[in-house]
């Protein structure tokens, strides 16, 4: 200024404010560049006639307030007729309504299988659940993320439209970050600016297009520009689908997103033949199984507003159940055969028996119903729609015993125990080598031979006696009357006792012990040929005998070369008097039992267990007599049948006189 009289600053301000482009940005940084300079040099009263300026200045133009500042720094920009408050306020509201919306945006009904996966998994049994190809992507878990953005990163091929919001950043000599949405003319407004036509730009060239028409302006800035909330569109999704209508989707959406939003396809959609249409022409045309076992989503397009997906009906549908990675109910296209089949499947399992497959053909299934396909000759072969293919497993199919491997477990009194594999028609002499042999202090009479087979056999029969014993507990209960009050409490009393002795039965398991009949100064094992599973244990030899029971004294004793039976029950203090002597047994170490009553007979005596001579390992066991009364007991029931019989004696005499 050339003069700081306040006469010459109103004179200045009066012909700025006359002035045609005073509103320009250009005419207010150069009065109050002018208005600066004189504050910065003028006295306290030229400093305050100089401030009255500027308050004039700030009332002209109250749009460029905050870019008014008595010391120099960058220029600062806000969205017109919007504080930063204001706008952190609507991004809250619209991120709440975002949530809401997705809150209450209800999810598709969970996949229903079809007829033919139903039949199909009936056939294959519960063991795994057979479905559609695919359909595991279309469950309510997946979909339930896709009401958020579509994708984090925006494609550089993006379109700007209207209803799109743009952030832009500015620093440098000029400080803006602002938040604008383009307008229905496809249209965003800098501040000091102007308008900007940003529809129909590329995402990969907006930032140009934006910092072109800055730099108009602006010198010595740098520009950053991003999208924010993206513009909504409608799409529609028709054929055979969960929920067929139309959706609102934002513009980064796909149509892999879309299908996922509506639950996909029917049981009578197609997976392989989803047609996208733009305008009534058929842009694309999405194979699902492209994208699950190739990984190909070349066909997957970006969605524009008024899109139809359409799913078509469903092809050829075929079952492949069994030993491969992935069974299931699969959509074959023409000219696809089974080769084609075990690909989609992942191919066979590890134990699978990749020479052939069973088929069964729906349209043949009451007559010749399941044919064989040996592979790989027949695998191009083409399936029909139905067909039931299953594959095998070489491990639940048995060979032949001659065939197969043993594996053997050897424990106890040898010099290397463990589990072994030995081969086919190997027997007991063969695992004792591999298990090193016995070593000085094994007792070969007390070995025991354990055999799965065996153990299952004596499972069965066993739990068949015991069904046998409860019913005939049962009959007999209920037929037995009571004669007195005290016979009453007695049967009651055996009833329960029946009972416990049932549960306790139940609670035993069999062993699967094979007795191998040794002698009691044996050297070897019998001959005889392994089976998978088979166990082989050698004690060490022993030096007791048990005697237990009805004995006086029940325990183990130490054996006594050339003593018997006897002398181990004279030792216990010989059977008490509830003792049932006739059913006296032992239990050799062998695993054999000798009962006194096969020593006892019309030829052979009453000498039960006389003289026959304790091995070390013996168990002597004295059982209870159970069917015993006292004399008292006989003599009333006695006394009762008598006086019976008198009764009757006198009633016929009375009746023939």
């Amino acid at each position: 200024m050339q003069s700081y009289s306040k006469r010459n600053l109103m004179k200045y301000y009066d012909s700025w404010k006359s002035s045609p482009s005073r509103s320009c940005d250009g005419a207010v940084l150069g009065f109050t560049t002018q208005c600066t300079s004189f504050l910065k040099r003028g006295t306290r009263s030229r400093i305050l006639i100089a401030g009255q300026i500027l308050a004039l200045v700030v009332v002209a133009s109250p749009t460029h307030a905050a870019e008014v500042a008595v010391e120099s720094g960058p220029i600062r920009l806000q969205s017109p007729n919007r504080g930063v408050d204001a706008r952190e306020e609507s991004i809250q509201t619209n991120a709440s309504a975002r949530s809401d919306q997705q809150k209450s945006t209800p999810l598709p009904p969970p996949y229903q299988p079809g007829e033919f996966e139903r039949y199909v998994q009936r056939s294959a049994g519960g063991t795994v659940e057979i479905r559609r190809f695919g359909s595991e992507l279309m469950s309510p878990n997946e979909r339930s993320n896709f009401a958020q953005e579509a994708s984090s990163q925006i494609p550089l091929d993006y379109l700007i439209n209207s209803g799109d919001e743009l952030q832009v950043s500015l620093w440098g000599s000029v400080d803006a970050d602002l938040r604008l949405t383009v307008d229905r003319s496809g249209r965003i407004t800098l501040p000091r600016v102007g308008p900007i036509m940003v529809a129909g730009l590329r995402y990969a060239d907006l930032e140009a297009a934006i910092d072109k028409r800055v730099a108009q302006v602006f010198r010595n800035y740098k520009l950053s520009v991003s999208l924010g909330r993206l513009r909504s569109i409608r799409i529609y999704v028709t054929g055979f689908t969960q929920r067929p209508g139309a959706y609102t989707v934002n513009s980064l959406s796909t149509l892999v997103n879309a299908l996922m939003h509506a639950g996909g396809p029917s049981s009578a959609g197609s997976f392989r033949q989803i047609e996208l249409r733009r305008g009534g022409k058929s842009i694309t045309t999405f194979d699902f199984y492209e994208l699950l076992i190739n990984g190909n989503k070349s066909a997957d397009r970006l969605l524009q507003a008024e899109d139809v997906i359409h799913i078509g009906p469903v092809g050829v549908q075929v079952a492949l159940i069994g030993s491969v990675n992935k069974p299931a109910v699969f959509e074959i296209k023409p000219g696809e055969n089974i080769d084609s089949l075990l690909s989609m499947a992942g191919g066979f399992t590890a134990v699978a028996d990749r020479s052939r497959l069973a088929i069964e053909h729906l349209d043949t299934r009451n007559d010749v119903r399941i044919s064989e396909l040996a592979l790989p000759q027949q695998k191009q072969q083409q399936p029909r729609n139905g067909d039931l293919l299953r594959a095998f497993s070489a491990v639940d199919t048995s060979l032949p015993q001659h065939r197969q491997s043993r594996r053997i477990k050897v424990e106890g009194e040898v010099h290397r125990p463990g589990e072994y594999i030995l081969p086919a028609n190997s027997t007991v002499s063969d695992a004792l080598k591999a298990a090193g042999g016995l070593t000085t202090g094994a007792f070969l009479y007390g070995t025991e031979f354990n055999r799965e087979s065996v153990r299952t056999l004596q499972q069965e029969n066993y739990d068949r006696v015991l069904r046998d014993l409860e019913t005939e507990l049962s009959r007999s209960s209920s037929t037995q009357k009571a004669i007195s009050a005290d016979e009453s409490i007695a049967q009651a009393a055996r009833a329960q006792n029946s009972t416990k002795l049932l549960e306790r039965l139940r609670s035993l398991r069999p062993n699967g012990r094979v007795v191998l009949q040794l002698a009691p100064g044996a050297a070897n094992l019998p001959d005889l040929q392994l089976e998978d599973g088979d166990r082989l244990s050698i004690p060490s030899r022993p030096t007791t005998v048990g005697v237990f029971g009805s004995v006086f004294n029940a325990g183990s004793y130490l054996h006594i070369n050339g003593g018997t039976i006897t002398d181990f029950l004279k030792l216990a203090g010989g059977t008490t008097r509830g003792a049932d002597t006739n059913s006296l047994f032992v239990l050799r170490a062998n695993g054999s039992v000798v009962s006194a009553r096969q020593r006892t007979g019309w030829l052979m005596g009453g000498g039960g267990l006389d003289g026959v001579s304790a091995e070390p390992g013996d168990t002597v066991f004295v059982p209870e007599e159970l069917n015993k009364t006292t004399f008292i007991q006989e003599a009333k029931e006695w006394t009762q049948i008598f006086a019976q019989f008198g009764l009757g004696i006198a009633a016929i005499r009375t009746l023939t006189k």
